[in-house]
């Protein structure tokens, strides 16, 4: 068999045919005609692994069940989280509501108070009535003409007992020469002379010795009367005692009756029975706040600004209603879209009177954990991890399954105001953190409480079988999103398009991509197309419009590359033959948008012992990967070709034009292939591209990125002209990986273009050079003729000339 045959014949070997090129989806396979005529969607599309693991974490009740969503942006985690902790939240559940009221003994550490639902809200009502009505009917009771009897009998019945002691001490006085007084300050004796009490010009003309005389008197008289001014001191005790209780008894009678309906409407609730009897305790304490003089305080000229009586009354009795369930249906569902310390947790706000900052039990504001309590939770990991104190925050509640609403300036020892301390109320919630994996295993590494906490990991894949129950869901995905965002439904053929972009994004002709964001996008944009033709329905040609459209809105970048390559600028060869030099491929991504691209890869070979030497690693412009990839060559040329005598060989390989860095072993086989060929002295058919990673066994290896890689080359080919000898190698197993163009398709039916899948590095250089490789005879020799004989002849050479410059040094 001649050279030119055995190409034509391995080229036949490993060509592909067109209909493995593409995965092409059936539309008369659906039943319905529009996606009018598809249910509405009610769970998410695939992802049953997910579920699985979300249904169970949901399901368990235990401390540390919390669960970490992980997977990759667009594949509908945050809508899915969302439709199934909904299912769950409809259950029935054990809500409370909260409140905070003030502490009687301490009033920097407010009370929280647990009640039934609903409850919170009657309590603060009742207590905002209760305020009312007291501050009507206390006053109303004192002024009471019964009241006024009875406190005026108990005046006078003390005023005769006082005036009966005075009298006494009268008798005693007169004794001793004097007469006794009353006054605010107790009881002055007054001196008489000649029958009569003397003023006080009087008394500063007396002489010495009568002034002596008349202190020896007084303080004698001081000793008798001892015993009776202390007694009226005990009798004016026992008249504001008295009178004390009377106030405390006609409060009690205006307030008691209140606070008695209010404990047999709140019988149930322990916690509140208490509190009303703080409240009634310290109402008796404080009457006068509740008869306060108006006419008092319209004169204070600092009464709008100084607190007054009033004001006292609403921040000691009032209910600051912290959470209100109420309205709840089934357990609280809370989206924390801003979690920051203070929203995760809760705070205490201040107020400034006249340059002094101020707080009180009712500035206590509630967090997203409050109002999830009971229920479920869910945080974005990226919103969370960038607010200062918010993890700790959050992980400290459900350490200790508590919420105590704290400053984080007490933490950081930043604030010394004096502050409330509330009581912490107990926590009963199931997170749900919505993240990547390398965030998840970060924090499983690294952070301890992490793993206490979030035993759950409900993995989000990117892709589902393609099959037509998930084709005909992904027909529900559509209807769901013309229904609720007004979209023109999508006929089948639109829908059987949309499967095989889905198909093309998951980069596997039996898989479905899960990132709808990007399938959405097209949908959206078909609409419009649909729309802007002034079409009633989306079909097939609105989708296609779509795809190129938008790869045209992204392509700028790519379009430039081709371009180089037309004028000259970027060298690329797509005919001919050439010695050392092979066509590899590239993928770039720009983010929203990826593209394939070819590079020029040459290799020189020469007499050293420097082995195989990567100028882009030399140039420092390699990855490791590309790196690993290169040092592989070196063991298949050991194994194939140095089995009898040491390689004697230095052999450089380059990217030419390459001004960035190259990473990856895709274009290890490439870079192989260009060896073989400078060693050989054979040339390889520049028509064609490769690319593929190879093993120390000469195994091509699949690679990412093909269909880019295809494309790309294929338009380099098209821009330059056609010639029907053009085409790509690509490893084996990368052909259940092919989704590409009609326009790709349409060239290979048309044998202007090919695409061939090889497995071996044999393979693929016989493809590039149109010769045999060739194999082993019985004495360890490759066969005449072939490219391996070549290289083993050239390589044996390399090693005698390297033996002769040894002996000569």
């Amino acid at each position: 068999m001649n050279s030119h045959d055995h190409a034509s014949s391995i080229k036949q070997k490993v060509a592909l045919s067109p209909e493995k090129l593409k995965r092409t989806v059936d539309y008369t396979d659906f039943e319905f005609e529009t996606t009018e005529q598809v249910p509405t969607l009610t769970s998410i599309v695939g992802q049953e692994r997910g579920r699985a693991v979300m249904n169970f974490g949901l399901n368990v009740h235990k401390v540390g069940y919390n669960i970490y969503v992980s997977g990759i942006a667009g594949t509908g985690k945050t809508t899915f989280t969302k439709s199934i902790v909904k299912e769950f939240a409809e259950k029935d559940t054990e809500l409370f509501d909260w409140c905070y009221v003030h502490n009687f003994e301490d009033n920097y550490k407010p009370k929280a108070l647990q009640l039934p639902v609903g409850m919170g809200r009657s309590l603060k009502e009742d207590m905002e009535k209760l305020i009312h009505d007291l501050k009507i009917d206390i006053p109303k009771a004192f002024s009471e003409e019964s009241y006024e009897k009875e406190k005026g009998s108990i005046i006078r019945k003390y005023k005769e007992k006082s005036n009966q002691v005075f009298e006494q001490i009268n008798d005693i006085a007169k004794q001793y020469g004097f007469v006794v007084r009353q006054s605010g300050t107790g009881i002055l004796t007054i001196p008489i002379v000649d029958g009569s009490p003397i003023n006080e010009e009087e008394y500063q003309k007396l002489s010495g010795e009568q002034l002596k005389d008349m202190n020896q008197k007084s303080s004698a008289l001081q000793e008798r009367v001892l015993d009776y001014t202390s007694e009226l001191r005990n009798i004016e005790k026992e008249a504001k005692e008295t009178i004390e209780e009377l106030d405390k008894d006609v409060a009690l009678t205006a307030a008691g009756f209140h606070i008695e309906e209010l404990k047999k409407k709140y019988k149930k609730c322990t916690d509140v029975i208490t509190y009303f009897e703080e409240v009634q305790t310290d109402i008796l304490k404080n009457i006068n706040d509740f008869v306060q003089d108006e006419k008092e305080s319209n004169t204070n000229p600092l009464g709008k600004i100084l607190p007054q009586k009033e004001n006292n009354i609403h921040s000691k009795y009032g209910i600051n209603l912290l959470v209100d369930n109420s309205e709840t249906k089934g357990a609280p569902v809370i989206t924390a879209d801003n979690p920051t310390y203070y929203h995760l947790i809760g705070k205490v706000e201040y107020e400034s009177r006249m340059g002094v900052m101020s707080t009180n039990f009712s500035k206590i504001k509630p967090g997203f954990l409050h109002y999830a309590n009971g229920g479920y939770i869910i945080i974005q990991a990226k919103d969370i991890f960038t607010k200062s104190f918010a993890w700790e925050g959050l992980k400290r509640a459900l350490l200790h399954q508590q919420l105590q609403i704290e400053n984080i300036g007490e933490h950081s020892g930043l604030l010394t105001t004096t502050s409330i301390h509330p009581e912490p109320i107990p926590l009963d919630v199931k997170v749900i953190i919505i993240g990547n994996l390398h965030l998840y295993q970060l924090l499983y590494h690294y952070d301890e409480d992490f793993r206490k906490l979030f035993k759950m990991k409900a993995d989000f894949d990117v892709e589902m079988d393609s099959n037509l129950e998930n084709m005909t869901r992904l027909a529900s995905f559509i209807h769901t999103h013309c229904k609720d965002h007004q979209l023109l439904h999508f006929d089948r053929t639109a829908v059987a398009k949309i499967v095989e972009f889905s198909t093309r994004l998951a980069g596997h002709q039996n898989k479905l991509s899960t990132r709808f964001n990007q399938q959405v996008e097209i949908i959206y944009e078909a609409d419009a197309w649909a729309n802007m033709m002034d079409d009633e329905i989306v079909s097939a040609k609105h989708v296609i419009k779509a795809i190129e459209e938008k790869n045209y809105h992204n392509n700028l970048y790519k379009e430039k590359l081709q371009e180089s390559m037309i004028e000259g600028t970027l060298l690329i060869d797509t005919d001919g033959r050439k010695v050392g030099q092979v066509n590899g491929l590239a993928v770039y991504n720009l983010g929203q948008y990826s593209f394939g691209t070819p590079s020029r890869i040459t290799a020189t070979t020469f007499v050293g012992q420097n082995g195989i030497i990567n100028i882009e690693r030399e140039s420092k412009m390699s990855g490791n990967i590309h790196n690993k990839g290169v040092y592989i060559l070196g063991g298949y040329l050991g194994q194939k070709f140095a089995q009898g005598y040491p390689l004697a060989l230095t052999a450089h390989l380059a990217f030419e034009q390459s001004y960035g860095g190259v990473d990856g072993d895709s274009a290890s086989s490439t870079e192989l292939y260009a060896l073989l060929s400078s060693l050989a002295d054979v040339p390889i058919d520049q028509g064609l591209a490769v690319t593929g990673s190879v093993n120390q066994k000469g195994e091509i290896q699949p690679i990412g990125g093909v269909n880019e890689k295809i494309e790309g080359f294929y338009e380099v080919c098209k821009n330059k002209g056609l010639t029907g000898k053009q085409g790509v190698l690509i490893p084996h197993q990368n052909v259940r990986n092919l989704m590409l163009k009609d326009e790709v398709i349409d060239a290979v039916k048309a044998d202007t273009f090919h695409i061939y899948a090889v497995k071996t590095v044999e393979e693929g250089i016989e493809t590039l050079t149109g010769i045999p490789a060739g194999e082993r005879n019985e004495f360890g020799a490759y066969e005449e003729n072939t490219l391996y004989k070549k290289v083993a002849d050239k390589l044996h050479h390399f090693n005698k000339i390297s033996k002769k410059e040894d002996k000569i040094e």
